[in-house]
């Protein structure tokens, strides 16, 4: 055994053997020991670095990312004896045994210019280097294509012809390996239309499900023993940190399929058996509908479509997240987008590319916010502006601002329905008279379900549903510019075994939307400043407006939902 020295030396020399806690085992005494000279050598180090007038780092635990560590070649790395703890942004941070090196300083300024961001160096202890070093193991050499990870032709040929619905993908799961798994997971839900992807860690296994349509469908369950080199591959790809369990994460990756760019952002959330992953899919053809694709009935159709093509004023969409608010303003958007405008959109987070239209992205960290944006954007002459959604007085104050001087701004609120917009906007105390002539119109929405035209089944109406219709459909207006006719119209009900066609018997979805044009008599009506979420729908009905739960019985009349779904989803 190697001279370990006395008591005093390990422990000060003011300990005395009652002082010290006997270790029962000789491993015990060696393993206290080492930790104490471990934590002299990183003393030392530090006192080192001070004295070099350089900043000292202790990798042990650190979050390294895994861009970071593709900085520098591992086998460059351990000739330099230097590794890349931390790239963000623009900067990079360079733990290395010697910072004054020539051959480390050379390294940092070519990576400053090669990444155009500021690297510093730090001194770094043996002990500290080596476990970062272990690191580069976890990096398996990742396949990049035209700027992502590319789940090839060939591959999404061969699992569309084995996946037709999610038993097919509860099939394959604990088959493939790591690196097919993921790239079917995400094959098999861009066949099945999925918009997100979950990959939840339970008692007993692994939960896969897809969001189909708006609703969760459990797909399959994956072998507990494939979570860990499953969860590191889907780290990897995404650029987050493989070490780092305890706290959530976000991250995003591309893939590449059928010559189209589909951006998938991650995110990851420590729960009580392991992290929850969630991939949202981005898929451009899913908001490449046209305007006149969205659902708005001939009534409401030419309503909007009279109040946006004047060339200022607001024209804002309410609804929860997730009921299709960005898709119609960007349905809006492409149909305003011609040679003649200026369009910007100000969003958290930009989702989806547009062309032709000016695009920016939001940054609270950078104090870059929707107010500040629309200042900037305002001074950059544009003919129409998207703001995301509009959370305070200060953004809705300056999109009013900009409503009155000559633009056409489109924005989201997150209220109910069309008459809490009013409502809503006079709680952030802006002032009602300028409100009143910067709105143009409001609309609310929500998606519901289409049934599958394969195998649709007629539905009989309950009494119930009889009597819910009736007092319902009562209520539309005279003047709205519909008709409906209990007695007369056929209902259709979802297939639950579903089809090849389709998910549980339906397939894609349609808004049910509310559309209320302010004209002359709601805009006096909001100039009194005291107007109530019950007075604007007494307006709203004075005015001939469909509500959505309305619409939604009219389209489940037109065979393209069913009552369950509008009842589901629309009801007030």
């Amino acid at each position: 055994m190697p001279n370990l020295g006395s008591i005093e030396d390990l422990f000060g020399k003011d300990a005395k053997p009652a002082d010290v806690a006997r270790p029962t085992t000789q491993q015990q005494l060696q393993k206290r020991m080492d930790t104490i000279r471990l934590e002299q050598i990183e003393k030392v180090t530090q006192e080192k670095a001070a004295g070099l007038g350089v900043p000292y780092i202790n990798l042990k635990g650190f979050p390294v990312s895994p861009d970071a560590l593709r900085l520098v070649p591992q086998a460059q790395a351990e000739s330099l004896k230097v590794v890349p703890f931390l790239f963000h942004g623009d900067q990079v941070r360079l733990a290395a045994l010697n910072p004054a090196a020539d051959a480390v300083k050379e390294l940092a300024f070519q990576l400053g210019e090669r990444n155009r961001a500021h690297v510093e160096l730090y001194l770094v202890s043996q002990q500290s280097l080596d476990q970062a070093m272990q690191l580069y193991a976890t990096l398996p050499v990742i396949k990049q294509q035209k700027g992502g990870v590319e789940i090839s032709e060939d591959d999404l040929l061969k699992y569309r012809g084995q996946i037709k619905t999610t038993a097919d993908v509860a099939a394959l799961v604990n088959d493939e390996n790591i690196t097919d798994l993921v790239a079917m997971i995400l094959a098999a839900a861009l066949q099945l239309d999925s918009s997100d992807v979950h990959i939840e860690a339970e008692q007993d296994g692994i939960a896969l499900r897809y969001r189909v349509d708006g609703v969760l469908v459990d797909v399959a369950t994956i072998r507990k023993d494939r979570w860990k080199p499953l969860i590191s591959r889907i780290k990897l790809v995404a650029g987050l940190k493989l070490n780092i369990t305890d706290r959530p994460q976000d991250g995003r990756f591309t893939i590449f399929v059928d010559k189209q760019q589909v951006d998938v952002r991650t995110s990851t959330l420590p729960t009580a058996f392991g992290e929850s992953v969630v991939m949202r899919l981005l898929v451009p053809k899913s908001i490449s509908l046209a305007f006149e694709q969205l659902g708005f009935r001939p009534a409401a159709h030419k309503k909007l479509e009279a109040e946006m093509v004047k060339p200022n004023g607001m024209i804002v969409t309410t609804g929860p997240t997730g009921s299709g608010k960005t898709t119609t303003l960007y349905a809006i958007l492409k149909r305003l987008n011609t040679q003649d405008v200026k369009i910007i959109t100000l969003e958290d987070p930009i989702e989806y590319k547009l062309e032709g239209i000016n695009q920016s992205q939001m940054d609270p960290s950078k104090e870059y916010t929707f107010s500040k944006g629309l200042r900037s954007v305002l001074r950059q002459d544009p003919d129409i502006v998207m703001v995301g959604e509009i959370r305070d007085r200060e953004t809705a104050e300056t999109a009013i601002q900009a409503a009155l001087t000559g633009h056409l701004l489109l924005s989201t609120l997150h209220t109910n329905d069309a008459a809490g917009a009013v409502p809503r906007f006079l709680s952030m105390w802006v002032d009602a008279a300028l409100l009143a002539p910067a709105l143009r119109i409001i609309m609310a929405q929500r998606l519901v379900r289409k049934l599958c035209a394969t195998c649709k089944v007629a539905h009989a109406l309950s009494p119930e549903e009889q009597q819910r219709l009736t007092t319902i459909m009562g209520e539309l207006p005279a003047n709205s510019g519909e008709t409906f006719n209990a007695t007369g119209a056929t209902f259709f009900e979802a297939n639950a075994k579903g089809c090849e066609a389709c998910t549980g018997g339906y397939k894609g979805r349609v808004g049910v939307y509310e559309v209320l044009v302010v004209n002359p008599h709601v805009e006096e009506r909001i100039r009194g400043g005291s107007v109530s979420d019950a007075d604007m729908r007494t307006i709203a009905r004075e005015q001939g407006m469909v509500t959505m739960e309305q619409d939604g019985i009219l389209k489940a009349a037109d065979g393209l939902t069913s009552l369950y779904e509008v009842f589901r989803v629309a009801a007030s």
